[in-house]
C-alpha cells in the first residue's frame, strides 16, 4: 500500500510541475534532451572505438553536438518562435 501511495504521489508532483513550463520551454527541454541522448550515443561509441583517434573524434563530436542542443535550446527560450530570425525562421 506505502508502494501505491508512493507511486501516486510521485505522478501527482510530475503532472503539477509540468503544468508550469511554457509550451516554448517544453520545447527547449525536448530539444536538450534530444542532444543530450544523441551525444550520449556518440560517447558510448567512442567507449568502444578502436583507435584513441576515433575515440577522440568521436567525443569531440559529442562535445559539438550538446553544445548545439543547448545554444538551440537557449534560442528557443529567448526569442519568439514566429519571429525567431536567429535559427532562421
Amino acid at each position: 500500500m506505502r508502494k501505491l501511495f508512493a507511486l501516486g504521489a510521485a505522478a501527482s508532483v510530475l503532472a503539477l510541475s509540468a503544468c508550469n513550463n511554457s509550451p516554448r520551454e517544453q520545447v527547449a527541454d525536448n530539444i536538450e534532451a534530444n542532444a543530450d541522448a544523441a551525444a550520449d550515443n556518440l560517447e558510448a561509441a567512442a567507449d568502444n572505438a578502436s583507435t584513441t583517434t576515433a575515440k577522440d573524434a568521436l567525443d569531440n563530436q559529442a562535445d559539438a553536438v550538446r553544445a548545439t542542443g543547448d545554444k538551440k535550446a537557449d534560442d528557443m527560450r529567448t526569442h519568439d518562435a514566429d519571429t525567431n530570425l536567429a535559427n532562421g525562421i
